[in-house]
Protein backbone atom coordinates (compact mmCIF):
# COMPACT_ATOMS: atom_id res chain seq x y z
CA UNK A 1 0.00 0.00 0.00
CA UNK A 2 2.64 2.90 1.12
CA UNK A 3 2.11 6.22 1.64
CA UNK A 4 3.47 9.78 0.73
CA UNK A 5 4.80 12.49 3.26
CA UNK A 6 5.50 15.63 2.20
CA UNK A 7 7.74 18.32 3.93
CA UNK A 8 8.34 21.89 3.39
CA UNK A 9 9.68 24.57 5.47
CA UNK A 10 7.43 28.07 5.95
CA UNK A 11 8.38 30.63 3.05
CA UNK A 12 10.61 33.73 3.49
CA UNK A 13 9.53 35.51 6.43
CA UNK A 14 10.01 39.12 7.89
CA UNK A 15 13.23 37.70 10.39
CA UNK A 16 14.77 35.81 8.09
CA UNK A 17 14.92 38.61 5.27
CA UNK A 18 16.30 41.01 8.55
CA UNK A 19 18.65 37.53 9.25
CA UNK A 20 17.04 37.91 13.04
CA UNK A 21 16.42 34.91 14.91
CA UNK A 22 12.99 33.84 15.13
CA UNK A 23 12.52 31.23 17.37
CA UNK A 24 8.95 30.79 18.46
CA UNK A 25 8.41 34.60 17.92
CA UNK A 26 4.91 34.75 15.67
CA UNK A 27 6.53 36.38 12.86
CA UNK A 28 4.90 36.64 8.82
CA UNK A 29 5.96 35.62 5.52
CA UNK A 30 7.23 38.74 2.86
CA UNK A 31 5.59 38.92 -0.20
CA UNK A 32 7.88 36.67 -1.51
CA UNK A 33 7.32 34.05 1.40
CA UNK A 34 3.56 34.06 0.16
CA UNK A 35 4.76 33.61 -3.53
CA UNK A 36 7.13 31.11 -2.91
CA UNK A 37 4.56 29.13 -0.82
CA UNK A 38 2.35 29.50 -3.80
CA UNK A 39 4.69 28.28 -6.10
CA UNK A 40 5.49 25.23 -3.82
CA UNK A 41 1.44 24.25 -4.36
CA UNK A 42 1.84 24.75 -7.90
CA UNK A 43 4.68 22.31 -7.76
CA UNK A 44 2.72 19.54 -5.51
CA UNK A 45 -0.20 19.89 -7.92
CA UNK A 46 1.74 18.64 -10.88
CA UNK A 47 2.88 15.52 -8.90
CA UNK A 48 -0.70 14.01 -8.24
CA UNK A 49 -0.43 13.76 -4.23
CA UNK A 50 -3.87 13.63 -2.58
CA UNK A 51 -3.41 14.44 0.63
CA UNK A 52 -5.33 13.08 3.70
CA UNK A 53 -4.47 15.33 6.52
CA UNK A 54 -2.28 18.21 6.88
CA UNK A 55 0.38 19.21 9.92
CA UNK A 56 1.43 22.42 10.84
CA UNK A 57 3.31 24.34 13.70
CA UNK A 58 1.59 26.59 15.90
CA UNK A 59 3.21 29.47 14.39
CA UNK A 60 1.28 31.90 11.61
CA UNK A 61 4.48 31.59 9.04
CA UNK A 62 4.01 28.07 8.43
CA UNK A 63 0.36 27.50 8.61
CA UNK A 64 -0.23 30.77 6.47
CA UNK A 65 2.83 28.54 4.02
CA UNK A 66 0.26 25.62 4.48
CA UNK A 67 -2.65 27.51 3.68
CA UNK A 68 -1.19 29.02 0.14
CA UNK A 69 0.11 25.41 -0.88
CA UNK A 70 -3.57 24.31 -0.07
CA UNK A 71 -5.37 26.68 -2.10
CA UNK A 72 -2.96 26.12 -4.87
CA UNK A 73 -3.95 22.61 -4.64
CA UNK A 74 -7.80 23.29 -5.03
CA UNK A 75 -7.79 21.89 -1.35
CA UNK A 76 -9.84 23.57 1.10
CA UNK A 77 -8.07 26.26 3.05
CA UNK A 78 -6.60 26.13 6.75
CA UNK A 79 -9.59 26.31 9.23
CA UNK A 80 -12.43 25.05 7.37
CA UNK A 81 -14.93 22.57 8.77
CA UNK A 82 -15.13 20.51 5.47
CA UNK A 83 -12.15 19.13 3.44
CA UNK A 84 -8.74 18.70 4.47
CA UNK A 85 -7.92 17.51 8.21
CA UNK A 86 -5.58 20.21 9.52
CA UNK A 87 -3.73 19.75 12.70
CA UNK A 88 -1.50 22.39 14.34
CA UNK A 89 0.45 21.81 17.40
CA UNK A 90 3.53 23.31 19.50
CA UNK A 91 5.04 20.26 18.92
CA UNK A 92 6.19 21.09 15.63
CA UNK A 93 7.29 24.55 16.22
CA UNK A 94 10.61 26.26 15.48
CA UNK A 95 13.51 25.64 17.87
CA UNK A 96 13.00 28.32 20.42
CA UNK A 97 16.51 30.23 20.19
CA UNK A 98 15.76 32.01 24.33
CA UNK A 99 17.98 35.04 24.73
CA UNK A 100 18.86 35.25 21.28
CA UNK A 101 15.18 35.61 19.76
CA UNK A 102 14.83 39.02 17.93
CA UNK A 103 18.57 39.95 17.50
CA UNK A 104 20.27 40.42 14.54
CA UNK A 105 22.59 37.23 13.73
CA UNK A 106 25.78 39.57 12.31
CA UNK A 107 24.85 41.35 15.54
CA UNK A 108 25.22 38.43 17.84
CA UNK A 109 28.68 37.09 16.23
CA UNK A 110 29.42 40.94 17.14
CA UNK A 111 28.47 40.29 21.15
CA UNK A 112 29.12 36.63 21.52
CA UNK A 113 32.06 35.80 18.79
CA UNK A 114 31.40 33.71 16.00
CA UNK A 115 33.05 30.45 17.19
CA UNK A 116 30.55 30.59 20.72
CA UNK A 117 27.36 32.15 18.11
CA UNK A 118 28.08 28.80 15.53
CA UNK A 119 28.26 26.41 18.72
CA UNK A 120 25.28 28.07 19.37
CA UNK A 121 23.59 27.67 15.85
CA UNK A 122 25.24 24.35 14.22
CA UNK A 123 26.12 22.08 17.25
CA UNK A 124 23.47 19.53 18.14
CA UNK A 125 23.27 19.52 22.05
CA UNK A 126 24.60 23.12 22.56
CA UNK A 127 21.72 25.56 24.12
CA UNK A 128 22.20 29.09 23.41
CA UNK A 129 20.95 30.88 26.64
CA UNK A 130 17.33 30.53 27.56
CA UNK A 131 16.77 28.15 24.45
CA UNK A 132 16.41 25.17 23.18
CA UNK A 133 19.22 22.85 21.26
CA UNK A 134 18.67 20.94 18.14
CA UNK A 135 18.71 17.67 20.17
CA UNK A 136 15.86 19.37 22.59
CA UNK A 137 14.15 20.04 19.62
CA UNK A 138 14.09 16.52 18.27
CA UNK A 139 13.33 15.41 21.64
CA UNK A 140 9.38 16.53 21.02
CA UNK A 141 9.30 16.61 17.39
CA UNK A 142 10.14 12.77 16.87
CA UNK A 143 7.81 11.15 19.74
CA UNK A 144 4.99 13.51 18.46
CA UNK A 145 5.49 11.76 14.56
CA UNK A 146 5.49 8.45 15.92
CA UNK A 147 2.85 8.74 18.03
CA UNK A 148 0.56 11.04 15.62
CA UNK A 149 1.55 10.98 12.11
CA UNK A 150 3.57 7.44 11.64
CA UNK A 151 0.26 5.81 12.44
CA UNK A 152 -1.82 7.20 9.88
CA UNK A 153 1.33 6.67 7.28
CA UNK A 154 0.99 3.44 8.30
CA UNK A 155 -2.80 3.29 7.44
CA UNK A 156 -1.51 4.50 3.64
CA UNK A 157 -2.82 8.39 4.94
CA UNK A 158 -0.76 11.02 2.80
CA UNK A 159 0.62 13.76 4.91
CA UNK A 160 1.98 16.82 4.62
CA UNK A 161 3.90 18.21 7.03
CA UNK A 162 4.03 22.42 7.11
CA UNK A 163 7.11 23.44 9.84
CA UNK A 164 10.25 24.92 10.56
CA UNK A 165 14.16 24.59 9.22
CA UNK A 166 14.77 22.78 12.78
CA UNK A 167 11.75 20.94 12.99
CA UNK A 168 12.18 19.48 10.10
CA UNK A 169 15.64 18.61 10.14
CA UNK A 170 15.05 16.64 13.31
CA UNK A 171 12.02 14.78 11.84
CA UNK A 172 14.52 14.29 8.64
CA UNK A 173 17.55 13.07 11.03
CA UNK A 174 15.00 10.29 12.08
CA UNK A 175 13.50 9.39 8.78
CA UNK A 176 16.71 9.43 7.12
CA UNK A 177 18.94 7.63 9.94
CA UNK A 178 20.92 10.80 9.91
CA UNK A 179 23.62 11.36 12.49
CA UNK A 180 23.65 14.40 14.90
CA UNK A 181 27.00 15.35 13.74
CA UNK A 182 25.67 15.68 9.68
CA UNK A 183 22.15 16.95 10.49
CA UNK A 184 23.69 20.40 11.42
CA UNK A 185 25.01 20.67 8.55
CA UNK A 186 21.78 19.93 6.64
CA UNK A 187 20.48 22.97 4.19
CA UNK A 188 16.71 23.60 4.33
CA UNK A 189 15.34 26.26 2.13
CA UNK A 190 12.22 28.11 2.59
CA UNK A 191 9.27 26.21 0.61
CA UNK A 192 11.19 23.72 -1.08
CA UNK A 193 9.01 20.68 -0.74
CA UNK A 194 10.62 17.11 -0.16
CA UNK A 195 8.56 14.38 -1.14
CA UNK A 196 9.10 10.91 0.72
CA UNK A 197 7.50 7.72 -0.41
CA UNK A 198 7.18 5.14 2.11
CA UNK A 199 6.81 1.27 1.98
CA UNK A 200 3.91 -0.43 4.13
CA UNK A 201 5.99 0.51 7.24
CA UNK A 202 6.29 3.69 7.21
CA UNK A 203 10.11 3.58 6.27
CA UNK A 204 11.61 5.49 2.98
CA UNK A 205 11.78 3.68 0.24
CA UNK A 206 12.81 7.45 -2.30
CA UNK A 207 12.94 10.97 -1.99
CA UNK A 208 12.12 13.72 -4.22
CA UNK A 209 12.94 17.30 -3.71
CA UNK A 210 11.06 20.07 -5.74
CA UNK A 211 13.30 22.90 -6.32
CA UNK A 212 10.86 25.37 -6.37
CA UNK A 213 13.62 27.91 -7.88
CA UNK A 214 14.57 26.07 -10.74
CA UNK A 215 11.20 25.43 -11.43
CA UNK A 216 10.09 29.29 -11.53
Amino acid sequence: MGSTLVLVRHGESDWNLKNLFSGWKDVHLTEDGKKEARRAGQLLKKEGIDFDIAFTSGLIRAWKTLNFILDEMDLEEFGHEEGLITISTKQLNERNYGDLTGLNKDDAVVKWGQEQVTLWRRSYETRPPGGESLKDTADRVIPYYRKYIQPRLLRGENVIISAHGNSLRALIMYLEKISPEEIVKYELPTARPIIYYLDDDAHVESKKVIDTKAEA
